[in-house]
C-alpha cells in the first residue's frame, strides 16, 4: 500500500481527494491547520470509506512542525499539494499574507521532499494562471500572464519554484493540475463546501441563500462582454477533480509522465455564466433564489474555460457528472448540513 501525504486534507477539494485516494487503496496522511477547515471533516471521510486517515495539527507554513511530520512520513511516496488560503477578493486585500502563506507553505515541502527522498509532488494550481486570456477555451499552451489577483499570483509564483526545483533536482516529478471552478458535494452528502464566515465561493452562497442563511445572493457585475452580461467560469464536479489527483499520482508512480513538469487543465471544458448556475440551482432543486445584480468585485476576470483534451487523452481523465447534478449535491449537503435533508 502506497503512502501518501495530503495538505488541506480537510478542506473542500482535499477531503473529496482523501476519499479518492482511500476508494484507491493508499494509505492517506492528512496535514491541515484547520485554520479553514474542520477536524469533523475526518468523521465524514470516516463514514465514506471505513478509514479514518492519519490526522496532524499542522501548518505548512511553519518549518519546524512540517521537519516533525514529515521524519515520521518519510515513507511517504507522493505529496499532494492543496494547503494555501484561497479567497481571491481577500487576497486583494491581504497580499502580503498571501505570499508568506502560499509561497513559504510550497518551499516547506519543496524542502521536506528533497530532505527525505520523496520523489512525487502533484500540486493544486488554477486556471487564475491564465489572468484573463484573449483566447477562449485556454489550453496548457496559452499564455501564463500576471494574474488579476495576488492569489493568483501565488499559484503562477508556485509554479516557477516547483520548475526551478526541478531543473535543480530531477529526482523530484511533478504534475501541476491547473482546475478551474469547483462546486458540488460527495453524493453521500457527507462531505462538501464547508466555508467559515461568508462564503468567497459561488455556490455556497447560493446554498446558504437559499436555506434563509444568506438574505440574498449578490452577482458581481451585469456588464461583461457575455451572453447573459455575467461572468463566465468552467464549473467542475468536486468528485471529477479529486479523481484527477489518484489518476496523477498514479501516473507519477508508474513512471509515465513525458515531461517534468507535466501541466493539466481540469475542467469541463464549458463555460457557464452566474445566472446560469442560479438557473441550474433553481431547475434541479425547485427552490426560488433572492439575487440582486451588484457592481464587479476587484481581481474577477470577466470569462474564462478550459480546453481538457490533454487530460482527457494523456492524463486519461474525464469530467463526467453533469451541472444540474453536482448543483443539487452541494443543495443536499446544506440540507444535511441544517438538519432538513
Amino acid at each position: 500500500m502506497h503512502k501518501i501525504i495530503i495538505t488541506g486534507g480537510t478542506g473542500y477539494i482535499g477531503s473529496h481527494t482523501v476519499v479518492e485516494f482511500q476508494n484507491a487503496g493508499f494509505e492517506v496522511v492528512v496535514i491541515d491547520n484547520l485554520s479553514n477547515s474542520q477536524v469533523e471533516v475526518l468523521d465524514g471521510i470516516c463514514n465514506i470509506t471505513g478509514i479514518r486517515p492519519v490526522f496532524h495539527k499542522a501548518d505548512v507554513s511553519d518549518a519546524d512542525e512540517m521537519e516533525k511530520v514529515f521524519s515520521i512520513h518519510s515513507d511517504a511516496v507522493a505529496i499532494v499539494h492543496f494547503a494555501a488560503y484561497k479567497a481571491v477578493g481577500e487576497s486583494v486585500q491581504k497580499p502580503l499574507m498571501y505570499y508568506r502563506n502560499n509561497l513559504n507553505g510550497l518551499i516547506n515541502i519543496l524542502s521536506q521532499m528533497q530532505k527525505n527522498n520523496i520523489p512525487g509532488l502533484v500540486f493544486s494550481s488554477s486556471c487564475t494562471v491564465y489572468g484573463q486570456p484573449e483566447v477562449l477555451p485556454v489550453t496548457e499552451t496559452s499564455p501564463v500572464v500576471k494574474p488579476e489577483s495576488p492569489y493568483g499570483n501565488t499559484k503562477k509564483i508556485s509554479e516557477e519554484i516547483i520548475e526551478d526545483t526541478i531543473k535543480a533536482d530531477q529526482n523530484i516529478k511533478a504534475i501541476l493540475l491547473r482546475y478551474f471552478n469547483p462546486i458540488g458535494a460527495h453524493p453521500s452528502s457527507e462531505i462538501g463546501e464547508l466555508p467559515l464566515g461568508v462564503p468567497n465561493n459561488l455556490l455556497p452562497f447560493i446554498t446558504q441563500t437559499a436555506i434563509g442563511l444568506r438574505q440574498k445572493l449578490m452577482v458581481f457585475g451585469s456588464d461583461y462582454n457575455t451572453p447573459d452580461g455575467t461572468a463566465i467560469r468552467d464549473y467542475i464536479n468536486v468528485v471529477d477533480l479529486a479523481k484527477a489527483h489518484v489518476i496523477a499520482v498514479q501516473r507519477l508512480i508508474n513512471d509515465k509522465q513525458v515531461n517534468n513538469p507535466e501541466v493539466f487543465n481540469i475542467g469541463t471544458g464549458t463555460g457557464n455564466s452566474v445566472l446560469e448556475i442560479i438557473k441550474s440551482f433553481e431547475r434541479s432543486t425547485g427552490e426560488k433564489l433572492n439575487y440582486e445584480i451588484t457592481e464587479r468585485r476587484a481581481g474577477d476576470v470577466e470569462k474564462v474555460w478550459g480546453d481538457t483534451t490533454k487530460a482527457n487523452n494523456i492524463l486519461g481523465w474525464k469530467a463526467e457528472v453533469s451541472l444540474d447534478e453536482t448543483v443539487k449535491s452541494a443543495w443536499n449537503w446544506e440540507k444535511k448540513l441544517r438538519g432538513k435533508l
